[in-house]
């Protein structure tokens, strides 16, 4: 770097719009490594004896955080094990929480199950929901920490077009510990 150089530098002014060139250029890097690490995946992938065939659902949503910085949350059946890419029979749902003042909605795309097949349960700590749901061409596992402890009993639970949607009360410390709910 030459003296002009340096001198611009120091002399330029630092704008917001800095913060999110460096946000787009991390989030670039990032997706850039994903797909040369896709794109090293064999054609199919041996999970111990067992041999499994496509499809492969590899995705990431990106948002901004309440601090300002970028969150990159991965969703689909390809996860990396020590450094090397894995597939899983059960395929991860792209999954949403908002908290209310005294409610929390959870959001979930499971597409092609039936609700019948679909299994919701609260954990015994009441701080996490976790999801099942299968048919014999799709498994879904999910475990959502929820932001504050939830009253099972209040759960309300639909599934429309593919889009689960849970309902949970906020509550205190009590009552009785794990409880599953019914889907409508």
């Amino acid at each position: 770097m030459d003296r002009d150089e340096r001198d611009y530098w120091r002399r330029r002014r630092w704008s917001i719009w800095d913060i999110f060139d460096e946000m787009f250029r991390e989030m670039e890097e990032e997706i850039n490594r994903m797909m040369r690490e896709f794109t090293t995946l064999p054609p199919s992938i041996f999970e111990g004896e067992r041999r499994i065939e496509g499809p492969y659902v590899y995705g990431v949503r990106i948002t901004i955080g309440p601090d300002g910085r970028p969150i990159i949350e991965r969703f689909g059946n390809v996860r990396t094990v020590r450094g090397r890419p894995m597939i899983s029979e059960e395929r991860e749902p792209l999954v949403d929480v908002f908290e209310d003042k005294d409610e929390i909605t959870v959001i979930a795309e499971i597409p092609g199950v039936e609700k019948e097949k679909i299994k919701i349960k609260i954990s015994d700590d009441r701080r996490k929901l976790i999801i099942k749901a299968s048919n014999e061409h799709r498994k879904y596992y999910k475990e959502v920490e929820l932001p504050a402890e939830v009253d099972p009993k209040s759960a309300k639970a639909s599934y429309r077009n593919g889009v689960l949607e849970v309902k949970l009360r906020k509550i205190g410390k009590s009552e009785e510990k794990g409880y599953e709910i019914k889907v409508e």
